[in-house]
């Protein structure tokens, strides 16, 4: 359920930014600030939802590996810390604007350059977290999905490929290849974004593999054996 809340919050935040974000005159404009409070609000239950799928996770991925589950949970809440950072640079943006309001025209310009530049953090927040970081994260699960054969390999090996493709187009987005808001960006984006989904509704139609979860069992109780087995001995030692 917490990666269907942030597939829907992240496409409806990013809309509802529309007017701040492509306005380069919002900050001595008319303005539509209840839009963007909204917006806020969505990237607000987005960040907490990224987050939530790191820890519910993490009990069930570090009895496979648990190096690999911490950082799966680092990266996450990394990709929250990005998100949060990007919802303040909007929010500046509103509150430069009605500080502001009916300043006088020599004034204006440099309202207008401060909006650019909050604008311009927003931008790159937006392309570090829910692109370099979600492709990073989406990479250390769907490989640890993979091995512990969690869930189908159709689905983890989409998260592979997905979180590779994101990353390789955010490099190319960085470099002024394309515009991360274009054909090119969305394109390079419906992988991760099949990966996420599919995922989701696969764990809750079906939840884990059965017989990954019982071998982790079985693992775990052999794993007890010789400890059982020394303790038992040493209570007949004289």
């Amino acid at each position: 359920m917490f990666f269907l809340v942030t597939e829907v919050t992240a496409i409806g935040g990013l809309t509802l930014y529309g007017p701040v974000l492509q306005d380069a005159d919002y900050v001595v404009g008319p303005g539509a600030d209840t839009r963007v409070f909204l917006g806020a609000l969505f990237e607000l239950v987005l960040a907490a939802a990224v987050v939530g799928t790191g820890v519910v996770l993490f009990p069930v991925l570090k009895k496979h590996n648990e190096g690999a589950a911490l950082g799966y949970v680092c990266a996450r809440l990394l990709e929250a810390a990005v998100i949060i950072v990007g919802i303040i640079s909007v929010l500046s943006v509103v509150k430069l604007r009605t500080e502001f309001e009916g300043a006088a025209d020599s004034d204006a310009a440099s309202l207008v350059t401060a909006g650019k530049t909050l604008v311009a953090i927003h931008d790159w927040t937006f392309l570090m977290g829910p692109n370099f970081v979600l492709g990073a994260n989406s990479l250390v699960l769907a490989w640890l999905m993979y091995r512990a054969g969690l869930v189908p390999q159709f689905i983890a090996v989409l998260g592979l490929v997905g979180g590779a493709l994101i990353c390789a187009s955010a490099t190319g987005v960085m470099f002024g290849l394309y515009e991360q808001v274009s054909v090119a960006g969305s394109v390079a984006a419906i992988p991760v974004f099949a990966w996420e989904v599919s995922l989701a509704v696969w764990l809750i139609a079906k939840g884990f593999e059965p017989a990954a979860l019982l071998d982790d069992e079985g693992s775990d109780e052999k794993s007890q054996l010789p400890a059982r087995h020394g303790r038992s001995k040493s209570r007949v030692t004289p």
